[in-house]
């Protein structure tokens, strides 16, 4: 079984172009973590989304092409693996088949009462992993 990959349709707004004419580099983390959460939102039963949040922990951020203010623009993330409580995840920014940015990036899962680390069961993990890849 291959990870599944979760598409995100992202909007540009005049507020994200900069002085340059394009997206600003700060705006790609707010794409990375709306598409990483809304792909939670969308896998993990919703009891798991109400008891769990996710903080990042690390972006590291490969700009590869400009974006621009008209550009039609997508989220591809795909889960790569679950450890304790971390998760660790890729996105890629396309606009059509040109990849405009490759972000891979560490998350935390926290309890939502208690804003500590939590382990998902193998159970939910297992809806955007493979067994191999969830520990």
């Amino acid at each position: 079984m291959e990870a599944t990959m979760y598409r995100h349709a992202i909007g540009i707004e005049p507020a994200d172009i900069d002085h340059m004419g394009h997206v600003n580099n700060s705006v790609y983390l707010k794409w990375v973590q709306e598409a990483v959460v809304r792909y939670w939102e969308k896998v993990a039963p919703t009891d798991a989304v109400a008891k769990h949040l996710w903080v990042a922990l690390k972006h590291e951020i490969e700009f590869r092409r400009p974006t621009f203010l008209e550009d039609k623009v997508v989220a591809d993330v795909i889960a790569e693996h679950v450890s304790g409580a971390k998760a660790f995840f890729t996105t890629v920014i396309r606009r059509g088949e040109d990849v405009l940015a490759e972000v891979r990036s560490t998350w935390c899962c926290l309890d939502a009462v208690s804003k500590r680390p939590a382990r998902l069961a193998n159970d939910i993990t297992s809806r955007f992993l493979p067994p191999s890849q969830a520990e």
